[in-house]
């Protein structure tokens, strides 16, 4: 095995995207990611073009380098054998919200019982302590409740999510960041812990290190929001005959765009001589900045402007970026060839090791492929995992 966390067990519990994705970083920077899943599967298993049932496009993009286990939590049976697993493990990850981790036996101090060391890691909606503890959470909501679409209509003059599930996957990063910095404390000191992350709080950190703004000062100098990231006129500027987007931002930016454009007088405003005057004055600048991109077709700008000087860029569409000189040079996208979905397109991790490389050393699991061996390594014998099996507690999804 190779990989910075080659040797740590996972034990996940988790579905949709949050948890899924944290255990595939964690899987492809070497653990041992043990995916337990309910007989019917992460629902996600459903979600997306696909060649099988139970395989499509979303389940494949968040699980590879795992392998899954259906057990039924709902049963006493279900639970203890989850118990046993996490014995063995050095992480266990669920995103099921604290009073249902409790209602199925398996909250902080029964899983610390059967491992004193684990680092146990909660992921869900809101802090636990809060008043909103017991509310379900999704990215929707999450990107509500954080302000996104009320940024956006600051912005743009309408509320609107991202259109990506951000809340989920900026989470999902905190939980890998925050299960690191847990497993570097337990070498150290020799502690397991239970570690917390919601994604209410995880998003409002999120976004508020621009757009605090004036509210970084008691009393408040200003409202939130960060003045240049919410000016309607920030977004890809429209050329002759397309888009570009154009980003001059330091001193030295702005001269030599507004030089290659033969606007040089720009800079004589006295509202745009340095980056201060220019953020208070921004949309006055990017509606100037509007006009002289409109004066060019989008060719004419890619041969004029220099990349190395200033930072522009055609836009790419999601299917363009599959064949990106960029990620074609470095690698990004591989080809790998699933035992049965065949031949897949993944991305890389973007993180590079040059003593433990990451990767790619398991395909997505079928609903239960590893349920017998990892029944079996966690010290069940045939008798009760033919019980288990009997009893529609786990499957044997391996052929």
């Amino acid at each position: 095995m190779t990989g910075p966390l080659a040797g740590v067990r996972v034990v996940e519990i988790t579905s949709v995207v949050l948890g899924p994705w944290a255990a595939q970083i964690l899987g492809d920077l070497g653990a041992d990611v043990i995916k337990i899943e309910p007989p019917a599967g992460d629902t996600t298993r459903n979600i997306g073009p696909a060649r099988n049932t139970g395989m499509g496009s979303m389940f494949l993009g968040a699980n590879r380098n795992k392998r899954s286990v259906v057990l039924d939590l709902k049963q006493p049976a279900g639970q203890a054998a989850a118990l046993k697993l996490a014995a063995g493990a050095d992480v266990f990850l669920h995103n099921l919200r604290p009073a249902a981790a409790q209602r199925l036996g398996l909250g902080y101090e029964a899983v610390r019982a059967a491992n004193p060391t684990i680092i146990y890691c909660g992921t869900y909606g809101y802090r636990a302590e809060g008043p909103y503890a017991d509310y379900p959470a999704y990215d929707d909501i999450i990107q509500a409740k954080s302000s996104v679409p009320v940024l956006h209509n600051m912005a743009q003059g309408v509320p609107n999510y991202m259109p990506s599930v951000v809340a989920d996957k900026t989470t999902s990063l905190a939980v890998v960041y925050a299960i690191n910095a847990a497993l570097f404390h337990r070498e150290r000191s020799g502690q397991g812990q239970a570690v917390e992350v919601p994604m209410f709080e995880a998003m409002v950190a999120f976004m508020m290190p621009e757009h605090l703004f004036g509210q970084s000062f008691e009393p408040p100098l200003t409202n939130a929001g960060y003045v240049r990231v919410l000016s309607p006129h920030r977004k890809p500027q429209a050329t002759k005959d397309g888009f570009i987007a154009v980003l001059p931002h330091t001193d030295a930016h702005w001269r030599y765009f507004l030089g290659v454009a033969g606007h040089q007088a720009v800079l004589d405003d006295e509202r745009f001589t340095d980056v201060a005057k220019r953020t208070q004055f921004i949309d006055d600048l990017y509606e100037q900045l509007a006009d002289i991109i409109a004066e060019r077709t989008t060719a004419e700008w890619l041969a004029l402007l220099d990349p190395e000087i200033l930072p522009f860029t055609a836009l790419n569409t999601p299917d363009e970026l599959i064949d990106d000189p960029q990620l074609a040079a470095t690698g990004f996208w591989q080809q790998v060839d699933h035992p049965s979905e065949g031949r897949l397109r993944i991305p890389d991790q973007p993180i590079g090791f040059s003593e433990s490389p990451d990767g790619y050393r398991r395909h997505a699991p079928r609903l239960g492929e590893q349920s017998i061996e990892v029944l079996r390594e966690a010290g069940l014998d045939d008798g009760e995992i033919d019980a288990l099996l009997s009893q529609g507690i786990t499957i044997d999804g391996s052929s």
